[in-house]
């Protein structure tokens, strides 16, 4: 058939308009990716992506009832538009289309409103509290559930290799799945991961070497979880499941940087929502920088402002778009997967006007809800400078409750360190006694090791002694108990260096294991012994109200014997630590006020009975741990 010049022009134009005249709503990304009716925060902040898409002078209208398009902002880059949606309280869950007209083209875009799920308090945001011991987990180096994902071609990082400890390892959360009988058995009641959001990135050059990001922390995607941990679908069947064992889950949030893959870096919607500098400028780390009266403004705006490392843009939390992107995006999570918490990573380094902003819509969604931040802080007063306080200081900050650093160093002090007028058991009294600083120091998540320093056993030099002692700490005093996976079984990271040593694999997490230390029968005579101390105490703080919510009664040191007692109405649990080398002889009568209305003291140890007069004989080295009668 022969066609006619202008025939061939005419059908020429429609095939390069259909396109995009016709476009399917998957050309087009949109964050958040969906929304709820019900919602409190409902004005919605739409960041719609797609190349192109701002140039010439573009319209966007919506027709749906009960929703209102207020704005349509123009970025600085030509390929995004920021939509502000008005969902009023008669809106309807369904698929509202949103029309697109551009310099490319009319299209428009499917975007769901479903409706706000129930159970706030119940079966979700049910808050993490001191009366919740809590489990850290890297899923990456817990437990290997299905290997299919351990390699995603389309990820720039396709290496699994279990040889190299900077390499992904492929644990998952059917990994986690596997084992929540194992956890809930062990008296775990909330599970901590570190984050589960994609992190597609290649391997980066780090100071200690090249490294991947199977640790989590170089997000490059808040809307996808990583493939290779079994993406959303594994996430939220995790979250139900644990929930059925009545375990909580907690999800690990980064507000201070991305990896620099992530889109809103490579592709920036306003170039002000990273905070660039001249020249490459780290961050000096000082918390002091921001609470001290004498700082300057520019060591503040360096401790605030300053970057990790080179591949890890460090985000401008004042810019108002990025800010909506990310309060959203941790509403959006709370809600999609049903998670009950929020650790917040680096807290100390995030615009602290922000760090209030996004406290407060969490917590005003999600009453329940439980927050607490990273602060590595140096001192008492830094660590309480970060949460609801009792100082008089520059700025207040809303957040419940921190990662307590100072109590950690002062546990690891009384376990290592000679008793000595500050030293000893007396760092770990005068760290207590600043709790003052504090609203509610029973917020806060006290530990004995993490994922950012070595293992505990490396710490007291593998003395199982030492690991009783510091595990009775660890489930006596006020705040929530957190334990970082594998120190159960004395997991160690002796004569390594380097991150990637300290978080070894749970031996039995993965196929061809040579051992399976998530049975007993795995476990070495002092690993099961060290299992079954910590599982015992753990089994026991859940019924205690004077363990989990009780207040504090304590002894000043001496000789290097320290005292404290737990205390809720008629319970009281003592607790007597003997840091020394040698035998000491303890005086009942130094604890007459305690023992009144009590006639003998049982150890929760062992059972056995002790009188309340005359004097113990407390061996070296030893925390008894003593329910009064």
């Amino acid at each position: 058939m022969k066609l006619t010049n202008t025939l061939y022009r005419c059908l020429l134009a429609c095939a390069v308009l259909l396109p995009l005249t016709h476009l399917s709503s998957q050309s087009a990304e949109v964050y958040p990716t969906h929304w709820w009716t019900g919602m409190k925060w409902n004005q919605l902040q739409l960041l719609v992506h797609r190349e192109g898409i701002n140039k010439g002078n573009p319209t966007a209208t919506i027709s749906y009832p009960g929703v209102q398009l207020k704005k349509t902002t123009r970025t600085e880059s030509p390929n995004y538009l920021v939509l502000d949606l008005a969902i009023g309280a008669t809106a309807k869950p369904g698929t509202m289309k949103i029309q697109i007209q551009s310099a490319g083209g009319k299209f428009s875009i499917d975007y769901q409103l479903k409706p706000k799920r129930g159970g706030a308090g119940k079966e979700y945001a049910n808050g993490i509290t001191s009366a919740d011991f809590v489990y850290l987990l890297m899923p990456d180096r817990f437990a290997n559930g299905d290997t299919s994902n351990d390699r995603i071609a389309s990820y720039l990082d396709n290496t699994c290799d279990r040889t190299n400890p900077s390499a992904h390892h492929g644990g998952d959360m059917q990994g986690v799945i596997n084992q929540l009988p194992y956890l809930k058995d062990l008296g775990v009641t909330a599970i901590w991961m570190c984050p589960v959001t994609e992190n597609d990135m290649p391997w980066k050059q780090e100071p200690a070497g090249a490294i991947s990001g199977y640790h989590g922390y170089w997000i490059t995607n808040h809307y996808q979880i990583d493939q290779r941990y079994g993406g959303a679908e594994a996430y939220k069947k995790l979250t139900a499941r644990a929930h059925e064992q009545g375990i909580k889950i907690i999800q690990d949030a980064v507000y201070n940087h991305v990896g620099d893959e992530h889109f809103l870096f490579k592709d920036k919607p306003f170039a002000d929502m990273f905070n660039n500098w001249p020249v490459y400028t780290g961050s000096n780390h000082r918390e002091e920088a921001l609470f001290s009266g004498y700082t300057s403004a520019a060591d503040k705006k360096v401790m605030l402002d300053g970057w990790f490392t080179p591949h890890l843009p460090d985000i401008n939390l004042r810019n108002p778009y990025m800010a909506n992107f990310l309060i959203q995006n941790s509403l959006w999570c709370t809600q999609e997967f049903g998670i009950d918490g929020w650790r917040v990573d680096t807290y100390k380094y995030c615009d602290e006007a922000f760090m209030n902003r996004i406290n407060a819509a969490l917590l005003a969604e999600y009453p329940t809800l439980s927050i607490f931040g990273e602060a590595w802080a140096n001192t008492v007063a830094g660590s309480a400078y970060f949460t609801r306080n009792n100082m008089k200081v520059p700025f207040k900050h809303n957040l419940p409750g921190t990662t307590d650093f100072p109590m950690q160093s002062a546990m690891l002090t009384a376990l290592n360190q000679d008793f000595g007028w500050t030293e000893g058991v007396n760092k770990l009294m005068m760290t207590l006694a600043q709790d003052v600083l504090y609203e509610d120091p029973r917020r806060n998540c006290i530990f004995l090791d993490n994922h950012d320093m070595d293992r505990f056993m490396t710490m007291i030099g593998g003395d199982l002694k030492k690991y009783k002692m510091g595990i009775g700490m660890l489930m006596t005093l006020r705040g929530i108990p957190q334990l970082y996976y594998g120190t159960e079984i004395l997991m160690k990271n002796d004569n390594v260096q380097g991150d990637g040593k300290k978080r070894n694999d749970f031996p039995g997490g993965f196929p061809g294991d040579a051992v399976n230390k998530f049975v007993a029968s795995g476990r070495t005579p002092e690993e099961n012994e060290a299992f079954q101390y910590l599982r015992l105490l753990a089994q026991y703080r859940k019924q205690s109200k004077a363990l989990t919510t009780g207040n504090t009664i304590d002894f000043l040191p001496q000789d290097g014997v320290y005292a404290y007692a737990r205390q809720s109405g008629k319970e009281t649990v003592l607790c007597i630590i003997n840091q020394t080398r040698d035998n000491k002889k303890v005086l009942t009568s130094r604890f007459e006020d305690l023992f009144r209305g009590y006639s003998s003291a049982a150890d929760i140890t062992n059972g056995s009975q002790l009188p309340l007069t005359g004097e113990w004989q407390l061996p070296p080295q030893t925390m008894w741990i003593l329910e009064l009668k």
